[in-house]
């Protein structure tokens, strides 16, 4: 039976279930450790949440083609896989939670940030108040990832993406730093431009198609558009304003991030309902510019069974959202 995901700030149980869900996944031991991984240091456990902010380092890391360049096209971003390889993540998680729960009618809320990008001032929007996420600074001092030196069962960043982009063991306190890269959010007429998907000429061409040659991040294309590399910005945007632990490479740190992406797969959603699901590049396109981007490539993943995007086009058997725009 699929799994209702609700917004999170209209449903308190979906957040008080999220916010106990990570806090058992931040606990627990994956039995591997960082040395599986490469990461320099002494050999540290890694627990399962963790392993969440490796897998996204790593795809971001691996170029597509393999002997192409991540700033171009990587595993995971900037190309047509965005949108299936982070539900596919998200769906991971969330039976990762489930899990721990012992609740298998768990779904991962969302968050709608379109909402609080209407705000005046966004940072004072429910999902910052200390019953909720918490809000910014250096570290987070409010909220249940509120960190605390003294407790070693505070809310702890154990991983991160060093400045020269290398992942690296570290032990702090979360960090956000609201409107450091972007002045506000995306807000709800940002959202309806990029549902404008009725089919050139009467719409916009570039929406008209879930993406485009030359399958570039700027591509033409409704993925292009949600991931933010056309149009307002909507993904990347969210990331920007945030800040902090949300905007390197390991920004599953943030606890945010899954509500954030399971929103970005909501409007994913809402855009197949009305263009069906539909996904390019096929398989008629070379391997040696974009094996790991097309259709039955498997996606480049460290954890769980390999999946391809065609495998992700429609979950319903899985999980449906409260609202689907």
């Amino acid at each position: 039976m699929a799994v209702v995901r609700r917004n999170i700030v209209t449903s308190p149980d979906a957040r008080d279930a999220y916010v106990e869900g990570v806090r058992r996944l931040k606990r627990e031991d994956s039995t591997l450790k960082t040395t599986a991984f490469g990461i320099p240091g002494p050999p540290m456990p890694v627990q399962t949440y963790d392993l969440f902010v490796v897998w996204h380092f790593k795809a971001m890391m691996t170029p597509v083609p393999p002997n192409g360049d991540i700033n171009i096209r990587n595993a995971a971003h900037r190309g047509p896989v965005f949108l299936p390889w982070h539900r596919f993540m998200l769906n991971l998680l969330e039976a990762h939670l489930q899990r721990v729960l012992n609740d298998s009618s768990f779904g991962l809320p969302y968050w709608d940030w379109s909402i609080d990008g209407s705000l005046p001032a966004p940072e004072t929007a429910l999902i910052w108040k200390p019953d909720f996420m918490g809000g910014h600074g250096n570290p987070v001092t409010d909220g249940p990832f509120a960190f605390n030196a003294g407790d070693p069962n505070s809310f702890r960043i154990r991983l991160e993406a060093d400045p020269t982009v290398n992942l690296r063991q570290t032990d702090r306190g979360l960090r956000r730093a609201f409107g450091s890269g972007f002045p506000t959010l995306p807000n709800a007429l940002d959202v309806g431009a990029a549902f404008n998907t009725l089919p050139a000429p009467l719409g916009d061409p570039d929406l008209a198609t879930y993406d485009s040659a030359p399958w570039l991040a700027n591509s033409r294309g409704f993925r292009s558009r949600l991931e933010g590399f056309t149009g307002t910005g909507l993904h990347n945007q969210v990331h920007r304003w945030i800040g902090g632990d949300m905007a390197p490479a390991s920004s599953p740190n943030d606890p945010v991030f899954f509500l954030h992406h399971a929103n970005v797969d909501r409007l994913w959603e809402g855009w197949m309902n009305r263009q069906g699901r539909t996904y390019l590049p096929t398989m008629s396109e070379p391997a040696n510019i974009l094996l790991g981007q097309r259709i039955d490539d498997p996606l480049v993943s460290p954890l769980g069974a390999g999946v391809t995007p065609r495998k992700t086009l429609d979950n319903t058997a899985l999980f449906t959202y409260d609202v689907v725009p």
